[in-house]
């Protein structure tokens, strides 16, 4: 009799229900439980898990990967995907062995080189992967002479901070006054550049930015899945032009992930985005994680959450080819149940609170990552 398989995934994002939806629907038809952790009690994930706790809060890196390592002892979990303290983790990666789990992350060589966007542009850079312009400020001064040698060659300026994942921190420079025009609609991810200034000379530490030209659409998020030979199973690329999505397996996205994901040795599941600088795509931003919007390769019958846990467990899938490519789609926000504890509820200190498996519904949650792809 197959045994089952236990995940564990912490302090992920809530698009991540689809991601533990699809291991459960496994073409395999292996029996698994899932555990979550989080430090958010109203977190779907937790909801959707068989088992979860909460995590407990203040943990430097050392001190987390103790609890992390303590987690797969009691749960018994056989593969964990790690997102919060990923780089103290992977570097115990012989540790999790030896409690009988393997990580769902590339090596700590991988992960340390794209934690750091100039590290990351500068490395695939010099595999001949093209990037962006781009200058590395910490000081007004710096960020004026960067978004004025923009400007001088016809570019709008934008920046974002060197290290963190997704849009976070990400802003659009404008020089326009600020007016009633920005107190309109919704906020707005533009800002000015006299205010950004001013904001820098009152602070009392140093930013950590990357200025470079706004790219242009479309945007192509490249999922991999790369097995510790560094050879790529899977490559596919999910387009992103306004709210039209789609996919591709043209080689002008395909073949830079590639040489990325294998070149670094990106095991395990890995997202590589491009954008548009004039006719050229070049690399915007390398996540060594699974990306939130993986789960949407199901439309086009990819299964790629399984096949990497089962990558993992050494029972290699081989090269995965999507047998189709599925119809553009948009993504639409839905409600998920959570668990039965009050929003109000405390945390107990030094206390992990055991959540019930497969709770009530009795509240749920708007999320918008956690967002259902609908077709076009």
């Amino acid at each position: 009799m197959v045994s089952r398989v236990r995940v564990w995934l912490n302090r992920t994002y809530a698009e991540n229900v689809f991601f533990m939806d699809q291991l459960r629907r496994n073409p395999s038809d292996r029996a698994v439980d899932i555990h979550a952790t989080h430090g958010d009690v109203d977190s779907p994930v937790l909801a959707a898990a068989d088992t979860a706790d909460l995590e407990p809060e203040g943990l430097s890196p050392a001190a987390y990967v103790e609890y992390a390592l303590d987690q797969c002892r009691r749960r018994g979990i056989d593969v964990f995907v790690p997102r919060l303290h990923q780089a103290a983790i992977v570097a115990h990666r012989a540790d999790f062995a030896a409690a009988g789990t393997a990580l769902l992350a590339p090596p700590p060589e991988a992960v340390a080189v794209f934690h750091d966007k100039v590290i990351a542009y500068e490395a695939v850079q010099a595999i001949g992967v093209p990037v962006p312009p781009w200058r590395r400020v910490r000081t007004a001064s710096e960020l004026v002479a960067a978004v004025e040698a923009l400007e001088a060659d016809g570019h709008k300026a934008c920046f974002k901070p060197a290290s963190g994942a997704g849009g976070v921190g990400f802003r659009m420079i404008t020089r326009a006054p600020f007016s009633l025009a920005q107190l309109n609609g919704f906020p707005s991810p533009y800002v000015q550049l006299d205010r950004v200034v001013e904001a820098l000379e009152q602070a009392e530490e140093q930013v950590d930015w990357l200025v470079m030209p706004r790219l242009e659409q479309p945007e192509v998020s490249v999922d991999c899945l790369t097995g510790p030979d560094n050879l790529i199973r899977l490559a596919v690329g999910r387009t992103k032009n306004g709210r039209r999505r789609g996919f591709t397996l043209q080689e002008q996205w395909l073949e830079p992930a590639r040489r990325i994901a294998e070149g670094f040795g990106l095991h395990y599941l890995s997202n590589i985005q491009f954008r548009m600088f004039g006719d050229v795509p070049v690399l915007m931003d390398v996540n060594t994680r699974p990306a939130g919007g993986l789960h949407q390769l199901s439309l086009c019958g990819v299964n790629a959450p399984w096949a990497a846990v089962q990558l993992a467990l050494g029972e290699d899938p081989g090269e995965i080819v999507p047998p189709f490519l599925g119809q553009d789609y948009a993504v639409v926000s839905g409600p998920r149940p959570l668990g039965a504890v009050p929003l109000t509820a405390q945390r107990a200190a030094e206390t992990e609170a055991l959540l019930p498996a497969v709770p009530a519904p009795v509240g749920s949650v708007e999320v918008g990552q956690a967002a259902q792809a609908l077709p076009l």
